[in-house]
């Protein structure tokens, strides 16, 4: 919501020397996000001046169109002369009246203006057009063209409202009286601690029977409809430029007056409004519900086909206008037209105004369905007050009459369904306990009281506060608290009692910390995820974080069969993107998502990681059941709750590409391989106190020839953990990615079951180390980790550590054989080992490799 400094003046009195920074601090203490204040007319210096144009000389023999013009400019220019003046804008005519900027003024942008000779003439300053004052859009994209009554030489910068500061306030969902003036005014209002100027304070006839007929199918949908009708309107009347340019510094674009006029409203009260064009309307005004396949044409002439769940608003033919969110172009205000026949200008000349209140969550989920995001809609759906319909149709109603010659009809709509006070009840003590500060009732009161609240105690409770002092003496002290109509977003005891802090400062709230029982503190799941980030984040991998959403079409990217469990996904209700509509099972599209914005935008040497979720539909979920508010779920409701879910294993994943090692003076670098994404597999599984077992195997989106399993024993059995190796090339070539991109991606629950518990710190032996080699003969075929395996198994409890430190194929291993060189570390706890044990234990892991692999010992 852009709020003009000037026009937030009209409602409270600041002083005369506060700032559009002042403003914005004062806001910000109450609670409201001003993002920026932009200074407008910053650097402006005139002279600027209203014009008329006396003569227009066309230049011929230039590639663009020039104008030589003489405009009068009164005294502004110290003589008295016409003013000469290059021009090459076409939408202005001799005798109109325009905007002049002389020599020596100062546009904004620090764009001095000077004489200076172009196109053979010499220029003695500019026409403006609204750009170039940093007015914004008026729709015409040309020079201002003011209207006759202007005086020539008047200043235009005081004219025009071209000085002026403008707050930027992001409006949150639960704030949405803010976006109108009438919201940010109470606000500002309450800050300094000024008295509040209504707008919506207008006196408006009651209803009658003369009125322009409205019929609500839907009162649930609409459960207020005000129609007022202004007749007479003279089709050539245009929106004054003190309203203009007030939509302008708000980021609207003027229309036409009838539209203007409802936009400012909008603006001003927050009530969205429509007008119609009485004489294309065909009948009484209707509000239901579309019928599935309906069609109606939006006034951005977009043709769109109706939902059964949207609100329309209708006439004789059908619909007529998205109800809150945008009109049809069948009852759109015509614009002035000149008629070619009598030259008489044609227009809209009598209307209908709606000022309705329509249900917030079905004007969302229509907006959503059509992707039209309108103002209207932005605020029915953060709720509208409903109360100032009427008012915002008056409004409306007087602004026509007074700015476009119309008569209002003498007959008033008011279709309401009936609708209580919303009252809620709360202990006067509430909010300090919330907050841990005591404010005593009557700050509380007060504070209630200047949001709009109408605030009652019990008699006994209220008599004891008063007559001590603001203090509870004994009783029960609770308050009855009557919420405002512009306030749906107050509807339970902490949302008073957030208004009340947030009224008081969260500034002023105590820092206090929290006090854990003693011998709380992680689990050792928790601590098993963060070490495994650390360990990641060691080895030179940047954490991404990603959004758990994604679509079949990156499955099919990626290779996965239909019949994969990976294609097992669960379907979001209303996803944020209808590409994404499901929720991830795997963590390396969205890696390689990143990898390649990244890679895009120069960043060659890449090495990504990311520990998080991913959902698994099993089939099993039972329907989620809602969840009582008013008190703690039982056990039974939890479990309930939990057996709906899909399985949420968490994993871990990386991605890298380019180079590993950076080549420079101390050597040449290397680049990633599939070897490092298994090795960062090994480094996750060590924190849980795993050792993987590695093997060979053909797993989407991998090469196949270049794909690892990784694998942990789990109650004595193999247990497939992850995965890790070399993209596959089509995969590569689908997505976009750099040649040769690596990736692994692990279950950690899967390790954690695998793990012995809580890791243990190591015992460092005081003893020397043996060390011993073996190369050993095998087939092609066999998997290094079975020869591995059964070093292990055969060297005994001697064996500290295995490395295979070579592979080797040649003539001197054999057709189809290989060589694997291991170094294997022997040490004892509480000895020096002997040769003699040592070579022993070496023996004994070589026989072991040669009855389990069928391996020769090498030489």
């Amino acid at each position: 919501m852009r709020v003009p400094l000037s026009w937030l003046r009209e409602y409270v009195d600041l002083p005369a020397t506060e700032t559009g920074r002042d403003v914005q601090a004062k806001l910000i203490d109450v609670g409201l996000e001003v993002e920026t204040v932009e200074r407008l007319g910053e650097g402006l210096k005139g002279p600027l001046v209203v014009g008329q144009v006396l003569t227009i000389e066309e230049l011929e023999g230039f590639k663009k169109p020039i104008r030589f013009c003489t405009v009068d400019v009164g005294d502004a220019n110290g003589t008295g002369e016409p003013q000469e003046i290059v021009c090459g804008a076409r939408n202005f005519a001799v005798g109109d009246k325009v905007v002049v900027v002389l020599p020596g003024a100062v546009l904004p942008g620090d764009f001095k203006i000077a004489a200076r000779k172009t196109y053979g003439k010499k220029s003695h300053g500019m026409i403006c057009s609204g750009d170039e004052l940093g007015m914004g859009d008026d729709g015409t994209h040309g020079i201002i063209v003011l209207p006759p009554e202007y005086e020539v030489g008047t200043d235009a910068i005081e004219l025009l409202e071209l000085v002026d500061e403008v707050l930027d306030i992001a409006v949150t969902p639960d704030r949405g009286y803010c976006l109108s003036m009438r919201g940010v005014a109470r606000e500002t209002a309450t800050a300094y601690g000024l008295p509040l100027r209504d707008p919506a304070l207008l006196d408006v006839p009651p209803p009658n029977a003369s009125g322009y007929p409205v019929q609500v199918s839907d009162p649930i949908g609409c459960d207020r409809f005000t129609a007022r009708t202004v007749s007479g309107l003279e089709p050539e009347a245009r929106s004054p430029i003190w309203l203009t340019r007030r939509l302008q510094k708000a980021g609207m674009r003027p229309v036409s007056l009838a539209v203007d006029i409802t936009n400012y409203v909008m603006l001003e009260l927050g009530q969205p409004l429509h007008a119609y064009d009485r004489a294309t309307v065909d009948g009484p005004i209707g509000v239901r519900r579309a019928t599935a396949g309906e069609q109606l044409t939006t006034l951005d002439g977009t043709k769109r086909v109706l939902d059964a769940q949207d609100l329309v608003i209708t006439d004789n033919r059908g619909p007529i206008g998205l109800a809150g969110v945008m009109g049809g172009a069948n009852t759109e205000i015509a614009g002035a037209v000149t008629d070619p026949e009598t030259g008489q200008l044609r227009g809209t000349t009598d209307v209908v105004i709606e000022a309705a209140h329509f249900d917030a969550i079905s004007i969302a989920r229509t907006a959503r369905r059509h992707k039209l995001s309108s103002e209207a809609a932005k605020r029915f759906e953060r709720g509208v007050d409903p109360e100032a319909a009427s008012a915002a149709a008056q409004r409306t109603v007087d602004l026509l009459v007074l700015l476009g010659g119309g008569t209002a009809g003498e007959g008033v709509t008011e279709v309401v369904s009936p609708r209580g006070p919303r009252t809620l009840t709360i202990p006067a003590d509430h909010p300090d306990k919330v907050a841990g500060v005591e404010y005593g009732r009557e700050t509380v009161v007060r504070r209630l009281q200047q949001v709009g609240c109408d605030v009652y105690g019990n008699s006994a409770a209220w008599s004891a506060s008063v007559g001590g002092g603001g203090r509870e003496t004994g009783g029960q002290d609770e308050l009855v608290v009557t919420v405002p109509s512009w306030r749906p977003d107050l509807s339970d005891p902490n949302d008073l009692a957030e208004e009340v802090i947030r009224l008081e400062g969260y500034e002023n709230l105590p820092s206090t910390l929290p006090k854990p029982p003693a011998g709380r503190g992680l689990t050792e799941r928790q601590r098993l995820h963060r070490r495994v980030g650390r360990v990641l984040a060691g080895a030179g991998y940047v954490e991404a974080l990603n959004y758990p959403f994604t679509g079949s079409h990156v499955l099919d990217q990626l290779g996965i069969e239909p019949d994969d469990p990976r294609r097992s996904a669960v379907r979001l209700v209303n996803p944020l993107s209808d590409e994404e509509p499901d929720l991830r099972t795997t963590l390396i599209p969205g890696l390689l998502g990143a990898l390649r914005r990244n890679y895009g935008r120069g960043s060659h040497d890449l090495a990504l990681f990311e520990t998080g979720p991913v959902f698994r539909a099993t089939g099993d979920e039972k329907a989620a059941s809602r969840l009582v508010v008013d008190r703690r779920p039982t056990d039974d409701e939890i479990a309930s709750l939990d057996a709906s879910l899909p399985q949420q294993p968490r994993r871990a994943a990386v991605v890298l590409t380019g180079a590993r090692e950076q080549a420079g003076w101390w050597g040449e670098g290397r680049p990633a391989i599939w070897a490092d994404a298994i090795e960062a597999g090994r480094a996750v599984a060590r924190e849980a106190g795993v050792e993987l077992i590695v093997r060979q195997d053909q797993h989407a989106p991998f090469h196949p020839g270049r794909c690892a399993a990784l694998l942990a024993l789990v109650d004595g059995e193999e247990v497939l953990v992850g995965n890790a190796g070399e993209l596959h090339p089509r995969v590569i070539k689908a997505m976009a990615l750099p040649e040769r991109t690596c990736a692994m991606e692990i279950d950690l629950d899967r390790l954690e079951r695998a793990g012995a518990g809580a890791l243990k710190a190591p015992t460092i032996s005081s003893f020397p180390v043996a060390t011993q080699d073996v190369a050993l003969i095998v087939d092609g075929s066999v998997p290094a980790a079975d020869v591995e395996a059964a070093l292990r198994d055969g060297a005994g409890e001697l064996l500290e550590s295995l490395r295979l430190f070579d592979v080797f194929t040649g003539e001197q291993t054999g057709a189809g054989k290989k060589s694997l060189a291991y170094a294997l570390r022997f040490r004892a706890p509480d000895r020096t080992l002997t040769a003699e044990e040592a070579t022993a234990a070496r023996d004994a892991a070589v026989a072991a490799a040669v009855e389990r692999t069928g391996a020769v010992l090498r030489g």
